[in-house]
């Protein structure tokens, strides 16, 4: 992944070989969250943090599976593009979704969106297919 190894020259990534212990971990974390944001009667906000967290955990998982890690939220969903071939119109969704968590995170406004959230459910349960449709790891 040639993308991925110039993020890892300039520091961005680290190039760490895959566990897949931690691989089914951040898969069984998003499966979780994800369920959970379905839940009956969970307040909007409650959903949104549910399911940015799911989409984070799979989006991670994904990058771990190639072999990275990354300290950055922001480049995690950026890299879907080469880990997962998401679309980049896709991932900008969650890159909005990452603005609204954390405003809400360190200004205290949560203002769900009740589109937004219903895109970011959509696209985390897009991730849970293909993350779980990658091989498993060697090793």
């Amino acid at each position: 992944m040639e993308a991925l190894d110039n993020l890892v020259k300039i520091r961005r990534l680290k190039a760490e070989p895959p566990d897949a212990r931690e691989f089914e971990g951040m898969l069984r974390a998003g499966d979780t969250k994800l369920r959970d944001a379905s839940i009956d009667g969970l307040s909007e906000d409650s959903q949104f943090s549910l399911a940015y967290g799911a989409a984070h955990a799979l989006s991670l998982a994904a990058l771990r599976w190639h072999g990275y890690r990354s300290e950055s939220r922001y480049l995690v969903f950026q890299c879907l593009q080469h880990t997962l071939g998401l679309p980049n119109a896709k991932w900008r969704v969650l890159d909005k979704c990452h603005s609204a968590r954390n405003l809400a995170e360190y200004e205290g406004h949560m203002d769900v969106n009740p589109q937004l959230l219903r895109e970011l459910i959509a696209i985390s349960r897009e991730l849970q297919v293909l993350v779980k449709d990658l091989p498993p790891i060697k090793g």
